[in-house]
């Protein structure tokens, strides 16, 4: 059984101009320990279609289940069960790197003592233990989506939704997240998706690729799949399966990301 599976997922947003379908029908699964990545041009829908799934925003119409519970009908188990971490993150500025993750903590309900022990180890598993007492807007931009991450796995989840997680990072923070990617899969068995506007990011890192456009999942599978159908050879670029899948480049990493 998938440990997310969607069905007809779908987001209509009322404006002013009219109703605008920003996810038109949604069909994907994702296996336990998958690394996933979302792709597709800008306004396609892929924030829209992880806010759906991690019960951020309610979908039109359709259906999901995320690690063995109904969306619709179990929000609260999903929001147990999976991690989000925004395109801009949450951190407060204001605050230490402690203060935020013993206050993560004690958001999902852990005692005082067990929210400082888990931002303890979350801390040592990320790289952060020498940071701990310093403040969020003193961060490096790679220590900041460290700690975001971070945040984003306090209560263990089995699910890890990442949106655009490497945007704005120079290179070699680039490759530190990556490298946390795979750790999370490979020693906590933890099923990550992510969306990015970084090809060969989603060349190296994922297992599988879902390309959207328009709002409806149009190519789906292993990179070398993709590469070899639909630009003739796995050896070509992902660039090149890309522009053949969607008729367009993705759009430029540090332009200003497009929520929907």
């Amino acid at each position: 059984m998938p440990i997310i599976s969607t069905a007809g997922l779908a987001r209509t947003f009322d404006t002013k101009a009219g109703p605008v379908e920003a996810v038109r029908s949604i069909d994907m699964t994702v296996a336990a320990g998958e690394i996933v990545g979302l792709l597709g041009p800008n306004g396609a829908g892929k924030t829209t279609t992880l806010r759906m799934v991690t019960t951020l925003l309610a979908p039109t119409g359709g259906a999901a289940t995320v690690a063995g519970c109904d969306l619709l009908a179990d929000p609260a188990g999903v929001r147990k069960k999976c991690g989000y971490v925004a395109q801009s993150g949450g951190v407060d500025p204001h605050i230490s790197v402690r203060e935020e993750l013993v206050t993560q903590g004690r958001l999902y309900r852990l005692g005082k003592a067990a929210a400082a022990s888990r931002a303890a180890e979350l801390a040592a598993e990320l790289g952060l233990s020498e940071l701990l007492d310093r403040k969020t807007a003193t961060l490096s931009g790679g220590q900041r989506r460290r700690l975001d991450i971070a945040m984003g796995l306090t209560h263990r989840p089995a699910v890890l939704f990442l949106d655009e997680p490497t945007t704005g990072l120079d290179p070699g923070s680039r490759t530190d997240l990556w490298e946390l990617v795979r750790r999370l899969r490979d020693t906590y068995g933890t099923t990550v998706v992510l969306t990015t506007h970084y090809l060969d990011e989603a060349d190296a890192l994922a297992d599988r690729l879902v390309v959207v456009d328009g709002g409806l999942v149009v190519a789906e599978g292993t990179p070398a799949a993709l590469k070899t159908r639909y630009a003739g050879s796995p050896n070509a670029s992902l660039q090149e399966a890309f522009l053949a899948i969607t008729g367009r480049a993705p759009a430029p990493a540090d332009a200003a990301p497009v929520a929907v």
